[in-house]
């Protein structure tokens, strides 16, 4: 009888351990509106349109200029007319996707101006989105604290990540200037911000 209670007390400990875990991965209130819906955890989003990153957990979006990868509130300023609500965008969960830059280029070309194909965030009338700010019916209540460390693999592949830490500034604003629909590939859509940042990854 003995046997049969640890052996209870075990599984139950590992089931409870198993669906705490999993919620710490669920970070629904940090993804931005214009984010395409079907995603309990995202890490970063590819944005084909204009070659970026967005970094769901700093909010910013990293890109390239002068062969550096820059940490920015917003996009380029030649992008500050790009709408993310319709452009495609690629999820990605893993550390520094950026990494491999010329492999997502590539891979993701077919997504290039490939607009209006994902349901967004904040169109979606699903009870689970309404702890995103800036949604319609945005409630405030995130009861998933949305804790995540951003180390989990790629969702699209086995990538090993290497390289410098991203910056750890972050902007509120991440969902400013922005209308449109969404797109997942995990693929990606938004609308791009005004401005540029000033810190390098």
């Amino acid at each position: 009888m003995k046997k049969i209670i640890f052996i209870a007390v075990i599984l139950i400990v590992g089931f409870s351990n198993t669906q705490v875990k999993a919620q710490l991965r669920i970070n629904i209130g940090s993804q931005p509106v214009w984010g395409p819906t079907g995603y309990d955890h995202v890490d970063y989003y590819y944005l084909p349109d204009v070659e970026s990153y967005y970094n769901v957990q700093k909010r910013q979006y990293m890109y390239q200029n002068n062969g550096q990868w820059i940490s920015s509130a917003t996009l380029p300023t030649k992008y500050s007319n790009y709408d993310l609500y319709k452009g495609y965008k690629v999820v990605l969960n893993e550390p520094k996707p950026y990494l491999h830059f010329q492999d997502d280029k590539v891979k993701y070309i077919k997504f290039k101006d490939y607009r209006d194909q994902q349901e967004y965030i904040k169109n979606s009338n699903d009870s689970k989105y309404f702890i995103v700010k800036g949604h319609p019916k945005y409630t405030g209540n995130n009861k998933y604290g949305d804790k995540h460390d951003g180390t989990m693999g790629h969702q699209n592949n086995g990538r090993k990540n290497k390289g410098n830490d991203d910056n750890d500034n972050e902007d509120d604003d991440h969902d400013k200037g922005n209308k449109g629909k969404g797109h997942d590939d995990n693929d990606h859509k938004g609308k791009g911000n005004k401005g540029k940042g000033q810190e390098k990854d």
